[in-house]
């Protein structure tokens, strides 16, 4: 798969080497598949490969989390003494999918997270403090860890804990760079205020699972309230288990960059054809010299859109937008469209609002047809019906709203069951509830 070594001229490469490296570097991609994958050599066996590699790519058809939670082993490309890592990403029915790395897996994961790092403008003196699980078979938090290593920083690895222990960390070891959920770090930045200290040190937070942009890459009122109760600059990640390829923001904060030596982006419609750009769509990744699992048109479930217009950082990768929302968590209600994560932003900004969590419920043709919210306010006397009417202006449809207690919202969302918080929970037939896959 060849040695993973940063190239400054590649990251500023025109966008005809970009293409011409991608459609050599995808053709082996398609060979090892073809060679080694028991579920791939099924499916290129009578594919030629010998022609032009993104032409024969679009021909294939996509794959799935259901076909890899079906049969994992099938997916598999290399001997069982070559595995070195295994982790765990949630497949459609909640139950967890193995994804298997090998040595030069976990150095392609290294580079793809300095690469990214690097871009968002990292430095080998800053104190980086990971606030994500580095166990629980997590593949981010030894992501961020061992990229943060590969820049030169020094890693501070607090992983999920209460906010009490972080801020005895952020006391005492003064992190430069913090890297967690923007919802968490917003709780952070209030007890810090509510504790009185005045933290000078954090220069940047790297958001991850929530995005903090809007449609025009400019900060939502997530990322704005970030940045000036921090005092930072904030920029966002985006990366799926499957593929560990991750689009993050360059210091122009203009979207997420593709690497493009680890992977090849479309964004596809309902029916599986690309969408212009700046398009909302699908996220279809391939992502290039993967060894134990490598993936062709992997359907990633997240809805975002691409721009190809050059960066003013000078790189002439495709930008990825913030992720919208979950494919499968698309709400249809009175005619309207709604994704939970836009129920989530607008809340955001409603300032009685502390915490949430949304419970929809499944209609006619497996569509969600029903939501309702529930928040936790900071004062008892706050107007639920001005609440209501503000998230209404937001995302334009009222949805019925309930007042439920701090430490009930926050037990739910931040359950010891989830690897981060969950805040879209559906309610079964049989009226119980159930979970769904969170942002990621």
């Amino acid at each position: 798969m060849g040695e993973f070594i940063y190239n400054r001229e590649l990251d500023y490469a025109s966008l005809e080497h970009i293409v011409e490296m991608q459609e050599k570097l995808l053709k082996q991609h398609m060979l090892h598949c073809k060679d080694n994958s028991p579920f791939y050599r099924k499916l290129l066996s009578d594919v030629d490969l010998s022609g032009n590699s993104f032409d024969i790519l679009k021909t294939l058809p996509f794959t799935d989390k259901s076909q890899l939670n079906s049969s994992p082993q099938s997916f598999t490309a290399v001997p069982e003494n070559d595995i070195r890592d295994i982790v765990f990403s949630s497949g459609t029915t909640g139950n967890p999918l193995p994804v298997p790395y090998t040595e030069n897996d976990l150095k392609r994961l290294t580079y793809n997270e300095y690469k990214s790092f690097l871009a968002c403008g990292m430095l080998p003196s800053d104190r980086v403090l990971l606030t994500c699980t580095l166990d629980r078979c997590f593949i981010a938090g030894l992501a961020y860890y061992e990229g943060a290593k590969a820049i030169g920083a020094a890693t501070i690895r607090n992983g999920l804990n209460t906010l009490e222990s972080h801020v005895e960390i952020i006391r005492r070891l003064q992190p430069t760079v913090i890297v967690g959920v923007p919802s968490f770090l917003k709780r952070l930045g209030m007890y810090l205020e509510d504790e009185r200290l005045k933290i000078d040190h954090v220069r940047m937070l790297i958001c991850i699972g929530e995005p903090i942009r809007d449609r025009q890459f400019g900060l939502n009122s997530l990322g704005k309230l970030l940045e000036k109760s921090w005092s930072a600059k904030v920029y966002s990640t985006y990366a799926s288990s499957e593929t560990i390829t991750s689009f993050c923001d360059c210091t122009a904060g203009n979207g997420g960059h593709l690497h493009p030596d680890l992977g090849v982006l479309e964004i596809v419609d309902e029916d599986g054809n690309p969408v212009p750009d700046g398009e909302v769509g699908e996220i279809v990744m391939t992502p290039l010299r993967m060894e134990a699992m490598p993936l062709l048109r992997f359907r990633t479930g997240d809805m975002s859109y691409i721009t190809r217009e050059p960066c003013v950082c000078g790189r002439n990768s495709l930008r990825l937008g913030p992720v919208l929302g979950r494919k499968q968590q698309m709400m249809k209600i009175n005619g309207t469209t709604l994704y939970p994560q836009t129920v989530f932003t607008a809340l955001e900004n409603i300032e009685p609002v502390v915490d949430y969590y949304v419970i929809a419920r499944e209609g006619e043709n497996r569509m969600y047809d029903y939501a309702e919210v529930h928040v936790a306010l900071e004062s008892d006397a706050a107007d639920i019906e001005s609440i209501i009417r503000r998230l209404a202006a937001h995302i334009r449809i009222k949805l019925p709203m309930y007042i439920t207690d701090i430490a009930d919202v926050r037990a739910k969302v931040f359950s010891s069951s989830n690897r981060k918080p969950q805040r879209f929970f559906v309610l079964n037939s049989d009226g119980s509830e159930g979970g769904a896959d969170g942002i990621q």
